[in-house]
């Protein structure tokens, strides 16, 4: 295999809505797409040899908490250290962002059956004996 490249805040909705279709999450409106993007604070990529194979962003206040969303790696190329790196980098954001002194949170929802990737990277899973289980609610 190629030389993986990470690429930062260059993704295209067209690409995006590619990455979501290749691994069957739910269909955006372009809109609504164009305007997460937009909203994002980081928005990495992974290419190998050419092809953009997998992406992950960061939503959040930039302070206090930070979310990792949309970590996605088409199925033909998982397994291969992609997530990792494009986690790493992210993580690496944040870093970045964080006030001297100042801990932030660093949350996300993941997929069902990935939250051995998760732990890996150091998130614990929920609930815990002090944090409650993580909820959603979807409006429509």
């Amino acid at each position: 295999m190629s030389e993986i490249q990470l690429r930062y805040n260059e993704l295209d909705v067209e690409t995006y809505l590619y990455l979501r279709a290749g691994v069957h999450w739910k269909v955006l409106q372009k809109e609504q797409a164009e305007l997460a993007l937009k909203n994002s604070l980081c928005i990495v990529t992974a290419y190998v040899d050419g092809e953009c194979v997998g992406m992950g962003r960061l939503v959040g206040d930039e302070a206090v908490i930070c979310y990792v969303q949309d970590l996605i790696v088409l199925p033909k190329v998982q397994n291969l250290g992609i997530g990792s790196r494009i986690l790493t980098a992210l993580k690496t954001h944040v870093e970045e962002l964080r006030m001297e002194h100042t801990e932030m949170m660093l949350c996300l929802m993941c997929a069902k059956g990935r939250e051995d990737f998760y732990k890996k990277h150091g998130f614990q899973a929920r609930p815990t004996e002090t944090l409650g289980p993580g909820m959603i609610q979807y409006l429509n």
